[in-house]
């Protein structure tokens, strides 16, 4: 049997955009690069080493890594604090939302039994 891969959260799932530092080209992983035959979905890490900027042609180098756009907002050091509810996969998040829920109704079926 195969191994199933792990689960990841939203912040994890989610590509990191760069930012090159000549222009303010944004690469974005998800919409690639038309004129370097890029296609959507290549991270920036896998592009090649004579890659360059499709705006002024600055080197891979000249990037600097700006976050990802679609990864939930705050800093990732900050995703620990709380309930801890940031870290949960959402396969987590929807067994704890509809325990709770279930948990709930029980508790709402059981006040029918007091007299």
């Amino acid at each position: 049997m195969s191994e199933q891969a792990k689960e990841q959260t939203l912040a994890e799932q989610a590509p990191d955009n760069y930012e090159c530092r000549v222009c303010g080209y944004v690469y974005e992983p998800g919409k690639g690069d038309n004129n370097g035959n890029v296609s959507p979905g290549t991270l920036f890490t896998d592009l090649s080493n004579d890659w360059r900027c499709p705006i002024c042609g600055a080197r891979k180098t000249q990037f600097d890594n700006v976050g990802a756009s679609d990864a939930p907002s705050g800093f990732q050091e900050n995703l620990q604090f709380g309930l801890g509810v940031n870290t949960l996969t959402p396969r987590q998040k929807n067994v704890l939302i509809f325990g709770c829920l279930a948990l709930g109704f029980l508790f709402f079926l059981s006040l029918y039994g007091l007299q």
